[in-house]
């Protein structure tokens, strides 16, 4: 059975494994990439790093970067095999209002199709109550019939499709808590 973890340097073999079935470059919802763009996380030391920066963007006391929102992050893991990431942002800007919502969460190539991402989605949503949060946003784009239906297994309603750009167009849900 899997489980939700705080970002730990422990399951650093692990998530290059993982990291290495994803097609180079590839977007990874939810994994807070995007706070790694400086480091090389193949070492250790920045890989420790990384998962830190994850750790602290969840402290609503510290001040963050223009355009970032506090967010908390935990990996979908099983067996000390780590099978993907999901992350609750605590509110939304304009741009997660358009484009990525409250939740992201992505899996691993391997382990698709085994009902992960809905199982985490469903651990994550108390945890936005415990926010206060009334009802949680997420997107994911129209032709990922995979992530939908994750979001419809939750209630999610679909309130529009944006044209994010001339060939993306995000399907943006709405799930009550």
């Amino acid at each position: 059975m899997p489980e939700l973890l705080l970002p730990t340097a422990r399951l650093h073999a692990s998530w290059l494994a993982a990291r290495a079935e994803w097609p180079a470059g590839a977007h990874q919802d939810g994994t807070g990439l995007r706070l790694a763009a400086d480091l090389d996380l193949d070492t250790p030391e920045d890989f420790a790093a990384w998962v830190e920066l994850l750790l602290v963007q969840s402290d609503r006391t510290l001040p963050l970067p223009e355009g970032a929102v506090h967010a908390t992050h935990w990996w979908i893991v099983e067996d000390d095999e780590y099978l993907g990431a999901i992350d609750l942002r605590h509110y939304v800007n304009q741009f997660l209002y358009d484009r990525g919502g409250h939740i992201g969460y992505s899996v691993r190539p391997s382990a698709r199709g085994r009902g992960v991402a809905t199982w985490a989605l469903g651990a994550v949503l108390p945890r936005a109550q415990e926010l206060s949060l009334r009802r949680v946003l997420l997107t994911c784009d129209e032709g990922n019939v995979a992530s939908a239906r994750t979001i419809e297994a939750h209630d999610g309603v679909l309130e529009d499709v944006r044209p994010i750009s001339p060939r993306v167009k995000k399907r943006r849900y709405w799930i009550a808590l």
